[in-house]
């Protein structure tokens, strides 16, 4: 299970998603549908990952595309950031 929460910055231009659970499954589609509506309008958006405990391939996948569009990823624990090091994040 993953919870994703949206978080807005003092200024509107950055939305922050917090996210608490598993980045697998049909949680990483759900991941993506959380972000393009941000994404489309312009913001920056960060990925606060400090709940997350495990990412699967696609959901590395999914973070290497969202870091390749400007999305900060941020707050890892240290499994979770040895898993997008391996993916060269």
């Amino acid at each position: 299970m993953l919870r994703i929460s949206l978080l807005t910055g003092p200024t509107g231009h950055t939305a922050t998603l917090r996210l608490a659970g598993q980045v697998r499954g049909p949680w990483v589609e759900e991941l993506r549908r959380a972000c393009e509506p941000i994404l489309a309008q312009g913001e920056r958006l960060l990925l606060d990952l400090t709940e997350v405990s495990f990412i699967d391939s696609d959901g590395v996948d999914l973070c290497r595309t969202l870091r390749n569009r400007k999305v900060a990823i941020m707050h890892c624990s240290p499994f979770v950031g040895e898993q997008l090091k391996g993916a060269n994040l």
